[in-house]
């Protein structure tokens, strides 16, 4: 496993920051400014993951992702709702025929740090419950100390117990420290079998950035290039306004092309 995150190879720190600098100052057109913004309301996950959250307030987030802005009926639906698993089925009776997915976070959600078999059973019974979409985030500590097989193995158990349901797979970026940490944890994500990375669980002070998002789209990148796999990416948190949207896309775009 090591040699798979010492093939993932080095990230050139100052050549991204100075390759973000330049598209954010990208000139957009009004009609792809529009085209854009449809584009991320497509993919947008609406999350509610709060202590407080009920039965209703998912309800209401339903609600709104179906129908962004109940006046303009060519505002399209959402990708998914995005909720912590016991509200699975409240969402799932909500959203019906809508074409708007459930995605459930699992595996000791925000920090990973829970036991391995119940971060399976965690999965197995989101799945059963409904959910279309597994976020799993990965162990940082064990990351972060070099134990690379112990966080592959996982993702790979944890993909094996999501059954049908697609597998996000949340690096939570800001506490990787390096972008060259960032590189290796989404090489070893895919490996692992990810069908998307994710940069960020929304609950620590550092969430999605474009630098760092320039880094995954990368890794995405490569491993086409060499498994012929192309794997789906989610920056998450801190994207606040129409225009950083955009400038997403705009990075997803000039890195990925027009998939």
């Amino acid at each position: 496993m090591g040699a798979l995150v010492d093939r993932a190879g080095g990230v050139d720190q100052v050549g991204v920051v100075e390759r973000v600098d330049s598209l954010k100052k990208r000139s957009i057109k009004r009609e792809s400014k529009l085209w854009a913004l449809d584009l991320a309301i497509r993919m947008m996950d609406l999350t509610t993951l709060e202590g407080k959250d009920t039965e209703g307030k998912v309800r209401a987030l339903c609600a709104k992702g179906m129908r962004p802005d109940p006046s303009d009926p060519s505002i399209p639906h959402v990708a998914a709702i995005c909720i912590y698993p016991s509200l699975i089925t409240v969402a799932k009776t909500a959203l019906k025929g809508s074409g708007v997915k459930v995605a459930s976070v699992a595996t000791g959600f925000p920090s990973g740090q829970t036991f391995a078999d119940i971060k399976i059973a965690e999965t197995r019974q989101a799945v059963e419950a409904g959910a279309d979409e597994i976020d799993m985030v990965i162990d940082r500590g064990a990351f972060l100390q070099g134990d690379y097989a112990a966080v592959f193995e996982e993702i790979v158990a944890v993909k094996a117990a999501c059954g049908p349901a697609h597998l996000k797979v949340i690096l939570e970026t800001g506490e990787l420290e390096t972008f060259d940490n960032i590189r290796r944890a989404s090489i070893l994500a895919m490996a692992a079998g990810a069908d998307f990375i994710k940069t960020s669980t929304g609950k620590v002070p550092i969430a999605a950035t474009l630098p760092g998002t320039l880094v995954m789209f990368e890794a995405i990148r490569d491993f086409h290039r060499r498994t012929g796999r192309i794997v789906g990416m989610k920056p998450a948190g801190g994207i606040r306004t129409a225009k950083e949207a955009i400038q997403y896309l705009v990075v997803l775009y000039e890195t990925l092309g027009p998939r």
